[in-house]
């Protein structure tokens, strides 16, 4: 297997999917993914603290499903929550915030142009906005590979995340729902010294512009009225499990709200996987529009 997928001319990542190298690997646009499958969801609205709310409905969603990992920060209170937190699975497209902040920071001690050079500033443009991917692996090879993604996540403090030992492959980079939280956290709050305020305002500039047939799970209350930095990331592993990996990270702000949230599943189907993550943010949205998590 090779380290990365070989593109064929005749192949458009907003078309279609990638499906060589033992994996299918999302691009701009899924075709083809037409159906619409349903996941339990609450029948009607939870009560009580805003805490017991999310564990009933996210429980409730996730019912069957032990493969789907959860976590909150609201915010307004600072307080988090988390459902299955910890659970580990591979990033897919979730892992190119980190790409370009590999970068950002291979630029700043480079003392390159910043935020940086032309040539990986469009790239970086088309890897959060548009998912592509041949952005993504230029700026992985262009900013030190598994060495820098593993150091980022290092000095970020993500115990949990790092690249995959047995390829060295942005999409096969692990992570946990609770680790995505902390980073989302460093990006919108600063409370970090492994990127400067002017990398983490530029990377929360691009996952605030993510294209509007990106913008689910997380993403989906996104209005004139609410703001959401986000990406999603999905990915078939057809040479280990055949499942997809579909995630979605964010910040939603406006309307009474001010919260972080991150999904991670593991499904049969992007279709799937896809309708956990809408239901969750759905059900997250609503719960803490109705008050303060704490």
């Amino acid at each position: 297997m090779t380290s990365r997928p070989l593109m064929t001319p005749a192949f458009s990542r907003r078309t279609g999917l990638l499906a060589l190298g033992g994996l299918a690997l999302g691009g701009s646009v899924l075709a083809g993914c037409t159906s619409k499958p349903t996941v339990p969801t609450p029948s009607v609205s939870p009560t009580g603290p805003i805490r017991d709310q999310l564990q009933s409905a996210v429980s409730t969603i996730a019912a069957g499903n032990d493969k789907l990992g959860v976590a909150v920060q609201d915010l307004r209170s600072g307080a988090v929550w988390d459902f299955r937190g910890s659970w580990a699975s591979q990033s897919a497209s979730m892992a190119k915030p980190m790409i370009v902040s590999m970068a950002l920071r291979k630029a700043r001690a480079d003392k390159l142009q910043q935020p940086l050079p032309a040539e990986q500033a469009g790239q970086a443009e088309k890897a959060i906005e548009h998912s592509d991917n041949d952005s993504a692996d230029a700026l992985w090879d262009w900013a030190g590979r598994r060495p820098a993604y593993d150091a980022l996540a290092s000095d970020l403090g993500l115990k949990d995340t790092h690249s995959a030992p047995e390829k060295d492959f942005w999409s096969w980079t692990w992570t946990t729902p609770n680790d995505q939280r902390s980073f989302l956290h460093q990006l919108v709050k600063g409370d970090t010294k492994a990127l400067t305020d002017a990398e983490r305002s530029y990377l929360l500039g691009l996952m605030g512009q993510v294209e509007d047939g990106q913008a689910w799970g997380v993403g989906a209350p996104r209005s004139g009225s609410v703001k959401v930095e986000l990406k999603n990331g999905w990915v078939q592993f057809e040479s280990t499990d055949n499942l997809w990996a579909v995630n979605s990270i964010g910040h939603v702000a406006g309307d009474g709200r001010d919260y972080l949230l991150t999904i991670m599943t593991r499904t049969e189907t992007f279709d799937l996987g896809r309708a956990y993550c809408d239901a969750v943010g759905d059900w997250v949205f609503r719960i803490l529009g109705s008050g303060e998590l704490s």
